[in-house]
Formats: structure tokens, C-alpha cells, sequence
């Protein structure tokens, strides 16, 4: 009886083991990873589509993706441990950064450079930067990229907002609201992203005042790159490597097959949003950004000048100097023979 209930014992031990073993070793063969449903952000929409991600990481790693709507819910996501990566603007990654005390998470690439621009309605009486005293801009969210680069602008040029003592409303509304109120002549234009640079011009009849890429060195800036959770990143640095490889590949691959890569990621739109966007609405937005995975350093540290003066950062200009962690995107770029982003 002895040995029966022995046995018994051990046969328990061993299944609970065998389950612990199973559900650890699945832990660590899970990816989760966040992006928007946003032409910004291609890669992750078109390389969780047409299977390159799952083909790079192998069968047995599980990719959960979450899809977000704005930068601060993915932030917190990854403060909360929810998701290991994500596709984001630059703003929301240096928030991230600095609430942690540069503990939460890396920048490993870049996604996108560009798409973003300050529409004005046609009739809003903007012909020169003087004609905006008076005017109502909005963006998309308060804090967000755009928004800090419309007040950045906006103070580089002598404006001063209403609720400083000066007589222009910055506005932050939605992107599918700003169109609603643009329509409705409630608003005198905004600085937003794509595709919404281009539904406000071919819906909105607006044009475009400004195209943020003539105010950058060379026409190039930071509009989302990758991020990883730190913890992630030094627990999981192959899966990551794996992960940045395949996002390499898809750079390339949607530049060189642009009409195949549009017409992807507009089913992924649908999928995901329940609308699809016709064709010359995506045309357009494609015409006025850069799929990169260069994640154009020296931007981020203008529009962290930029966020620090609108009062975004605190009473002292962080320090992001240990944001980037680029060794292992180097390391791709060596292997595929292509040239090294300066760290």
C-alpha cells in the first residue's frame, strides 16, 4: 500500500512538473505585441498578415498582437507588462522612458519618417504664417507627436496660445472628429497624420499649409519607430533580433512592391477598422512619407526641446541620451550587408 500511495505521490509531483514546464516554456515562446491601424505603422500591419513575423520567429513562438488607438494606452499596456513591443510615435516612447526613469523600454528601429502635416480649410482666410492669429488648429491628441510639433511650431514662430495671453486655440480632438469639425467650419485647420492628411484635403476640400517634412534637415523625422520592453529585450534578445530581422525585410520589401503592400495593408484597414481607403486617398498618404527602419535620432531630441518647452516633461529637460538600443538592428543590417544606423 506504502509503495501504491508513493507512487501515486510521485506521478502527481511529476504531472504537476510536467504542467508548470509547459506553461513556463509557453510563456517564454509568446511575443506580445501592439501597434495602431494606422498607415504608419505598415510593417507590423503587413508582416502580421502575410505571415513574414510568425515565418521569421519560427511555428513555435505564438504572436498576441493588441491593436491600440493612441501612444498613452500602449505605454501604460507595457508599464502594466501586457505587451512586450510595440510600433509608436516618438512622443509617447519619451514619455514612456522618462516616467520610468529610462527603466521601461528601448527604442530598437524606426517605422516611419514623415506623413504628418498642418491642413487649413480653404476658406479660413490663411493665406501667410500672420493670417493664423485668431485661428482654431487642432491635433490629435494633447501631447501627442503632432501636437507637440504644432505648438513647437507655433512658438518658433512668435505665437503665443489663448490660454498664455495670446489669441490662437490649439484644440486636441480626434482624428475622425477633426474631419467632422472641419466640414462644419468649426475649426480652421489641423495638424495631423496620415491618411488624415489626405482625407482632409480630397473630403475636407482643405490644402495643405504646411507638409512637416520642409521643416526637417533633409525632409526626414521620427513619425513611429519600435520600442521593446526593457525587461523583454534583456530576457529575449534572439526573439527580438528575429522580430527586428523580419521588420527589416518588410522595409524593404514594401518599398519595392508598393501596390502590393497597399493593397494588404487597406484589407488589414477594413479588417481591423471595418473601413478600407480608396485608392488615391492612400496613394497620397504613401507619396508623403518614408517607410525606414532608420529611426532618425536627431529628431526625437527636437521634439523632446519642443515637448519640455510646451511643458510636457516636467521643470527639467530629461535626459533620453539612454533611450536608443540599436546594437541588434546593427547586427541585422550587418548581416543582410546593408549599411549601420550611427548609435
Amino acid at each position: 500500500m506504502r509503495k501504491i500511495i508513493a507512487g501515486f505521490i510521485v506521478l502527481i509531483v511529476s504531472l504537476f512538473v510536467l504542467l508548470f514546464f509547459r506553461s513556463s516554456k509557453s510563456d517564454e515562446l509568446a511575443i506580445r505585441v501592439g501597434f495602431f491601424p494606422n498607415i504608419t505603422h505598415s510593417q507590423a500591419i503587413i508582416g502580421l498578415a502575410n505571415g513574414t513575423f510568425q515565418k521569421a520567429l519560427g511555428a513555435e513562438v505564438k504572436i498576441v498582437p493588441s491593436v491600440f488607438n493612441a501612444g498613452p494606452s500602449a505605454i501604460e499596456a507595457m508599464f502594466a507588462g501586457e505587451i512586450d513591443l510595440t510600433y509608436i510615435g516618438p512622443n509617447p516612447a519619451v514619455n514612456g522612458y522618462v516616467k520610468s526613469n529610462g527603466e521601461a523600454l528601448r527604442i530598437v528601429a524606426g517605422a516611419t519618417s514623415g506623413g504628418s502635416a498642418l491642413v487649413i480649410r480653404t476658406d479660413a482666410g490663411i493665406n501667410t504664417i500672420a493670417d493664423f492669429h485668431g485661428k482654431k488648429i487642432a491635433s490629435p491628441q494633447l501631447g501627442n507627436t503632432q501636437d507637440v510639433a504644432l505648438r513647437g511650431w507655433l512658438k518658433d514662430n512668435g505665437f503665443v496660445l489663448k490660454d498664455k495671453g495670446g489669441d490662437i486655440q490649439v484644440l486636441p480632438i480626434s482624428n475622425p472628429d477633426q474631419l467632422t469639425l472641419f466640414l462644419k467650419k468649426e475649426i480652421d485647420g489641423a495638424w495631423t497624420v496620415e491618411p488624415w492628411v489626405s482625407r482632409l484635403v480630397k473630403e475636407g476640400n482643405g490644402k495643405i499649409f504646411l507638409d512637416e517634412r520642409t521643416i526637417w534637415p533633409e525632409g526626414e523625422f521620427v513619425t513611429a519607430h519600435l520600442i521593446v520592453s526593457k525587461t523583454f529585450l534583456n530576457n529575449h534578445r534572439e526573439l527580438v533580433k528575429k522580430w527586428i530581422a523580419a521588420h527589416v525585410e518588410l522595409t524593404g520589401w514594401i518599398n519595392e512592391n508598393k501596390p502590393g503592400a497597399k493593397k494588404i495593408l487597406n484589407q488589414e484597414l477594413k479588417r481591423l477598422t471595418g473601413k478600407s481607403l480608396p485608392d488615391d486617398i492612400i496613394d497620397d498618404a504613401f507619396g508623403r512619407l518614408k517607410i525606414t527602419y532608420d529611426p532618425i535620432k536627431s529628431s526625437l531630441f527636437t521634439s523632446v526641446r519642443w515637448a519640455f518647452e510646451q511643458g510636457f516633461l516636467g521643470s527639467k529637460l530629461p535626459d533620453i541620451s539612454g533611450i536608443y538600443d540599436l546594437s541588434i538592428l546593427n547586427e541585422v543590417l550587418k548581416e543582410k550587408g546593408l549599411n549601420p544606423i550611427r548609435d
